[in-house]
This record gives C-alpha cells, sequence and structure tokens, in this order.
C-alpha cells in the first residue's frame, strides 16, 4: 500500500502570528524613525540582504540571532527594542 499524504494543517501555513506582526511593526517603525523610507537601502547600508530584511518587515519568522542583528543595527540592545514602543 501506498503512503497516504496528509493534508497541512492550518497551524503548519506560512501566516505570521500576532507576536510576529508586532514585530515586523516595531522593526519598520524604527527604520523609518531612522529616516529611512526604503528598507532596501536600510538593509544594504547596514549588511543585510535586502530580500532578507523585507521578510522581517512583513513578520516572516526569524532566529534569535537575527534578531539580535536587527536590535544592533538600530543600536540598540534587546532589552531597549523590547522595551520602547513595543505596541
Amino acid at each position: 500500500m501506498g503512503k497516504r499524504k496528509s493534508a497541512k494543517s492550518p497551524s503548519s501555513t506560512k501566516v505570521p502570528g500576532k507576536s510576529l506582526i508586532r514585530l515586523a511593526n516595531r522593526i519598520r517603525d524604527l527604520r523609518i524613525k531612522k529616516g529611512y523610507q526604503s528598507h532596501e537601502i536600510f538593509a544594504y547600508e547596514h549588511g543585510f540582504n535586502r530580500s532578507q530584511w523585507g521578510r522581517y518587515e512583513r513578520g516572516e519568522d526569524l532566529r534569535f540571532s537575527s534578531l539580535e542583528r536587527v536590535a544592533a543595527a538600530f543600536d540598540m540592545t534587546l532589552e531597549e527594542f523590547f522595551s520602547e514602543g513595543f505596541d
């Protein structure tokens, strides 16, 4: 007998959760406050892959080490990143 492929459960889709959306909004807001209208220029000037930075701002999952780099790009510690204006 052949193996049946199971359907993907709703939890396995790539829809960002509320926390990731909040994180994406925080990243985008900080970039704009730094005076960058373009995420591509910000990413380039701070050593990030431009398409990867776009994924951060869309709320796609990111690794902890990437989050540390994001905070550093804004000259912030993680504590500052999460304590100031994380709405």
